[in-house]
């Protein structure tokens, strides 16, 4: 456009300069990535989180020259859809992501909206097959997803709540302290998933420890945890199992705070989005949780993405980075690289046999289930300082040491997906 208008300036007549304008080469149109996410409500700051997260990956795509096609590179586009955390809202936004031009629609958290997108998805692409997309999953972890309700389109980027559950477990079975659990969750479809794998496990692993309750609790409904916190802290037990997310976790290890409770806390994620600050001292040795990556991954390559990312987002409240939403949108542009263009079908067949590496960290996608194959770790909260926590979360002066590190092989189980492809 540039240099039309300068070839529009240096002409005298206004047809010859027209016909110069409007046959200069028209930029390329982006490839459009469309987050349906809770981008306001009681888990807003989630959505935020992820939004900065695939921000940064797709502005590091587009500042080495965007996706290398044959036709000329092409930029990627971040939209983003508000599914204020309900699916009704989500599938609306699925069709204004499609209505659109997107290729890729992505979303993680919540696994209700997930399963709900990942059908809507797949009914979609077999009704009008010259406007398929592609679901990319980064955070919804109900293992049913990639085993009896698995989706040729559907590819989920993190580690399902059963993966998850395995590498907490590596810690917690060697807690020998440990007599008694009370298992805290989210009531819905990962909630439910999450107490019947922590059941199961510490059946397998620690028959000695003492399940004293089980209990669910509605998703994001809950405005003060005082009550649960209070039957936790006289029920005895040592520790809490949970897989809350968002305000759902904060306000309980703050309502646990209050009360005294002084037992531990075993989380999926409790290493950021208010849980250190809210604790301070009281979560010193007492929060784990297990992730793809944490910032104190003692990894030279590793530590460097972190400050840029900290250098891109320097406010403490926007520290949390998903070093898995990075490996996914870089697994996307490999795919479409690969496929010389952005079909759908081509660039799936592309995406499930995926191999990606930044920062240190590794990735594969499985073709036979779309499952992300990856290392995990699991963190204990302590001071920065300490050995082993140069970086503290939020600038809260508490972050995660890493206690175990699982290699994607031993991170890795089995599924049992039966996979309808497409012909």
């Amino acid at each position: 456009m540039f240099f039309a208008v300068l070839r529009v300036l240096k002409c005298g007549l206004v047809p010859l300069c027209l016909a110069l304008f409007f046959s200069a080469p028209a930029a390329a149109q982006p490839v459009r990535l469309a987050l349906i996410e809770s981008l306001s409500g009681p888990f807003a700051n989630t959505g935020e989180a992820v939004y900065r997260n695939l921000l940064w990956a797709v502005e590091r795509v587009n500042a080495r020259g965007g996706v290398r096609l044959p036709g000329g590179p092409r930029k990627l586009e971040l939209l983003r859809l508000d599914s204020k955390g309900h699916n009704d809202e989500a599938l609306l936004a699925l069709r204004a992501a499609v209505d659109a031009g997107a290729l890729l629609v992505l979303q993680g958290n919540s696994s209700a909206v997930a399963a709900a997108l990942s059908e809507a998805v797949t009914r979609h692409n077999e009704r009008e097959p010259t406007r398929r997309v592609l679901f990319l999953n980064y955070s919804a972890v109900d293992p049913a997803l990639t085993n009896e309700r698995c989706s040729f389109w559907h590819f989920r980027f993190d580690a399902h709540a059963d993966m998850r559950m395995s590498a907490l477990m590596e810690v917690l079975r060697e807690d020998r302290d440990l007599r008694s659990v009370y298992l805290f969750g989210q009531d819905y479809s990962f909630g439910q998933a999450f107490a019947r794998e922590a059941r199961r496990q510490l059946q397998r692993l620690r028959p000695d420890v003492q399940v004293i309750a089980d209990e669910l609790h509605p998703v994001g409904r809950i405005k003060d945890f005082l009550p649960y916190a209070t039957k936790i802290k006289a029920s005895g037990a040592q520790a809490v199992l949970t897989g809350n997310f968002g305000n759902d976790l904060t306000l309980l290890v703050k309502a646990a705070r209050d009360v005294g409770y002084p037992g531990k806390f075993y989380t999926f994620y409790g290493n950021a989005l208010g849980v250190p600050s809210v604790l301070g001292e009281a979560g010193l040795g007492r929060v784990l949780a297990v992730a793809d990556w944490l910032p104190n991954v003692p990894n030279p390559e590793a530590e460097v993405f972190y400050r840029q990312f900290r250098q891109r987002f320097p406010d403490p409240a926007d520290d949390y980075v998903h070093m898995r939403m990075q490996l996914m949108v870089e697994a996307a542009v490999q795919a479409i690289e690969r496929a010389g263009g952005t079909d759908p079908l081509a660039v799936a067949l592309q995406l499930e046999n995926a191999q990606v590496s930044l920062a240190g960290q590794v990735g594969a996608m499985r073709a036979a289930d779309h499952q992300f194959q990856q290392p995990l770790v699991v963190g204990i909260m302590d001071r920065r300082g300490a050995p082993g926590v140069r970086y503290d979360v939020e600038g809260s002066g508490y972050g995660f040491r890493v206690l175990k590190s699982l290699t994607a092989a031993q991170a890795e189980q089995g599924h049992s997906c039966r996979m309808t492809r497409p012909s």
